[in-house]
């Protein structure tokens, strides 16, 4: 019963999407324009830094949210943390109130990471920023994310368990950016570097 109310919790907190609240706000339809999900990468590349940034510490502060409170709630439930943290980056990917159809899922992941193992976290993100500037393109950084957690947290936690559940995480992300490695073989994904210089299309509603 624990596991079903965390999972419950998570999805619905995770569900929360500031994406869709600033692109209603600013009459913008998200889904139509750049990377067409209403998440940060996609908030950053139609409306610059700024709102980019605040979306993206929205993302990674509920799913860390929930995984504390969920150990919280239920200390003795040995993989609570990780599945309400999967559950978490579920209720961004595939938000019921919005057809569930929401972001894909990487800051919520990150999130998810923090709260599981800060140190973790901190050297992923340091390997994304790198990875991204090298390769000019947001996805190599989120793969890496993806990639990397489950395995590690894994061998560090000597838990094959526990890396089986991130990688139902993993999988559902990588799903989601399957067009953009479609558009990078066609070269026609959007490049990092051209974030802020007008090289992206935004459709008013």
């Amino acid at each position: 019963m624990g596991y079903i109310i965390a999972i419950v919790m998570a999805y619905l907190i995770g569900s929360s999407n500031l994406a869709y609240y600033i692109a209603k706000l600013k009459h913008i339809d998200f889904r139509s324009s750049g990377s067409g999900n209403l998440g940060a990468s996609n908030t950053t590349i139609l409306l610059g830094w700024k709102a980019g940034i605040l979306v993206g510490v929205h993302d990674v502060a509920k799913s860390a949210l929930v995984v504390w409170l969920a150990m919280w709630l239920f200390p003795d439930l040995a993989y609570v943390g990780p599945v309400a943290g999967v559950a978490s980056v579920l209720g961004h990917i595939f938000p019921f109130y919005l057809g569930f159809r929401g972001g894909k899922g990487f800051a919520s992941y990150l999130g998810m990471t923090l709260a599981l193992n800060w140190k973790l976290a901190l050297v992923v993100l340091a390997l994304v920023i790198v990875i991204t500037w090298l390769t000019d393109y947001i996805v190599a950084g989120t793969v890496t994310t993806i990639v990397v957690v489950p395995v590690s947290l894994g061998i560090m936690c000597h838990s094959a368990i526990l890396a089986v559940i991130l990688l139902v995480g993993t999988a559902v992300i990588a799903y989601k950016h399957r067009d953009n490695f479609v558009r990078i073989y066609n070269g026609t994904e959007f490049r990092f570097r051209n974030v802020n210089k007008g090289k992206h299309r935004v459709d008013k509603k």
